[in-house]
């Protein structure tokens, strides 16, 4: 069987304290700040959202505003708006897989 421990209740009751200090210091060190309930930081993952979106939409429409123009200019209809919405979709999808990536801009080469 077990032995009793040979320390009185005082020096358990000190040592329980010491824990406690101990595991209140290592919490309040290791303890996530708060972030504001609203304010700045609740609009930044909304405003990263409507940027994106927003780039994306410009792609597409000025692929279409640059084909539908063709298309009036040479006489090609549909092809022209066609292809440029084709190609402004496919730079609306690289706008955005560029901002959401969070890639900065290539650096100029030595």
């Amino acid at each position: 069987m077990s032995e009793p421990d040979p320390r009185s209740d005082a020096e358990l009751d000190a040592d329980s304290r010491k824990l406690q200090e101990r595991i209140d210091r290592l919490k309040a060190a290791t303890a996530e700040p708060e972030l504001p309930a609203q304010g700045q930081g609740g609009y930044q993952g909304m405003a990263q959202g409507l940027k994106i979106a927003s780039e994306f939409i410009a792609g597409i429409m000025v692929g279409g505003a640059i084909g539908y123009g063709i298309d009036r200019l040479f006489g090609v209809s549909p092809f022209g708006l066609i292809v440029f919405l084709m190609l402004g979709f496919a730079a609306g999808v690289l706008n955005v897989v560029r901002s959401a990536s969070g890639e900065k801009e290539p650096t100029e080469r030595r």
